[in-house]
């Protein structure tokens, strides 16, 4: 029987070259089970017209098979699905019903962080305010794929395939050590370093290590999920309200035993902690005999000026937990990260990692030492930092007109600035509000600790919306904020 050639069609939009695209609509088709064993495909030429594409990327694509053993060729007669080809499984769907308890059987619960406004479809979305996602056009991704082929390669084999557990690649290592660290005012040897799978993951290890049980301090408004990660462990936890320079040490309170705070850029307000309250900090902590976690999250952004040193970098007593991450300076997907503390706690962190995922990928570890080391990462982030410098002068400029509250705004740089709309507007109504004229702004409550949040903050991010689209979309933003005053 023949496979007819209307089933064939490439999707517009999809990602891939289009001799792999045809590979990947054959393999589906065997894979399902639509594609039989034994079945003939529509010949090269056919298939081409039908496509639209030439006859040699159709014959590449079916070589491709054939080498493969998903298809077979008979001579003349053209191809066919091959014997050999992998045989979907024939079975029915289960019609059996649930009948577990699962408020009995469920041990325990993870609470679910309050989440963030971001629609799956974002990049549809004309004016996207949101913060964290990268801008495809500023991505280099020639030198991403030379580094990426580079650690395929037969001399980095062992570094991306061995089973590390106890380690991390060294060469990725060796440059936070020797680059990204001394960047911060840090001095680290590598049994004080752990790569992590993003900075979440290096949070959530030092809060399974630090918080079960035990009184923790976070900042108010902070990183919503660190408030999850936190309650998964049982920790008895203090929110403490920042103010326009961060956290004030002098309210953390008896008895703590673990602080969370961001002091380059606290989050979501993007304030710097001063030098004499990070020098507060440390001796609260120091009289407390606490433990300080530091997510020093998005230091690369600092285009404004050069940005302050790490709190690490003044911890004289190996009471600092620093942490860091490629994934905003990269891209979110990368899911790498590190974090830098004293050796005993990092054995600890490497046990608790080992125990839970083993180890962060090996080829990622590898693409991402290369790609430092060969100098595209410093390249990307000045590339980067320049066009963020520009959007920022746009939006503060479109702010400004418009006449809009600014809540807080990094002094070094950053990608967002925090908003604060007039009392008794609810922001998460007015998010619903602009996606309807494809405008995205981030809700500001969930940032704040569980109770009644204010519900008139909202965050700016301009890593991902081009400086040309910020006027009207800040104008849109604008002529929203305007209706809901006159109660429209």
């Amino acid at each position: 029987m023949a496979i007819p050639v209307e089933t064939f069609f490439l999707r517009p939009n999809e990602q891939g070259t289009k001799q792999g695209r045809i590979q990947q609509i054959v393999a589906e088709g065997i894979l399902s089970g639509r594609f039989r064993r034994g079945e003939k495909l529509p010949s090269s030429r056919a298939l081409a017209r039908h496509l639209g594409v030439s006859r040699i990327t159709v014959t590449l694509a079916y070589t491709e098979l054939l080498a493969n053993d998903y298809l077979t060729s008979r001579g003349r007669s053209g191809y066919y699905v091959s014997d050999n080809a992998p045989e979907a499984p024939d079975f029915q769907p289960s019609e059996a019903a649930d009948t577990v308890d699962w408020d009995v059987a469920l041990a325990a619960r993870y609470p679910g962080a309050a989440r963030l406004g971001k629609p799956a479809d974002w990049t549809r979305y004309r004016y996207p305010f949101i913060y964290g996602q990268p801008d495809p056009g500023l991505f280099d991704h020639a030198n991403w794929r030379l580094c990426a082929m580079q650690a395929l390669g037969a001399r980095d084999f062992a570094g991306m395939t061995d089973d590390q557990y106890d380690r991390d690649d060294p060469e990725l290592v060796r440059f936070l050590a020797r680059h990204t660290l001394p960047r911060r005012g840090i001095t680290a040897a590598p049994e004080e370093i752990l790569v992590s799978l993003g900075a979440q993951n290096a949070l959530w290890m030092a809060a399974q290590l630090l918080t079960p049980g035990r009184n923790v301090v976070v900042e108010d408004p902070c990183y919503p999920d660190l408030r999850a990660v936190l309650a998964g462990t049982g920790a008895k936890v203090t929110p403490l309200p920042v103010d326009e320079h961060g956290l004030r040490p002098e309210t953390i309170p008896d008895g703590t035993q673990v602080i969370f705070c961001t002091p380059s850029h606290q989050c979501p307000t993007s304030a710097t902690l001063p030098q004499a309250r990070r020098v507060a900090l440390l001796a609260r902590a120091a009289e407390l005999g606490a433990v300080v976690v530091e997510d020093d999250y998005e230091f690369e952004m600092s285009f404004l000026r050069p940005p302050s040193p790490a709190l690490k970098s003044l911890d004289a007593e190996g009471r600092v937990i620093h942490v860091g991450s490629f994934s905003k300076s990269l891209f979110p997907g990368l899911r790498l990260g590190y974090l830098v503390g004293a050796s005993r706690f990092v054995a600890e962190a490497r046990a608790v990692r080992a125990a839970q995922l083993r180890h962060p990928p090996g080829l990622i570890q590898r693409t991402t030492a290369h790609f430092l080391r060969l100098g595209h990462y410093d390249a990307l982030m000045r590339r980067t930092a320049k066009v963020l410098a520009e959007r920022r002068r746009v939006l503060e400029r479109a702010i400004a007109e418009h006449g809009l509250g600014v809540a807080g705004r990094g002094a070094h740089g950053g990608s967002s600035v925090w908003m604060r709309a007039p009392e008794g507007c609810d922001t998460g109504i007015l998010a619903e509000r602009l996606r309807e004229v494809s405008v995205l702004i981030e809700p500001g409550a969930p940032f704040f600790s569980a109770g009644r949040p204010p519900r008139n903050y909202y965050r700016l991010g301009y890593s991902s919306i081009p400086s040309e689209r910020i006027p009207n979309g800040v104008a849109r933003i604008a002529e929203a904020l305007a209706e809901v005053g006159r109660g429209g």
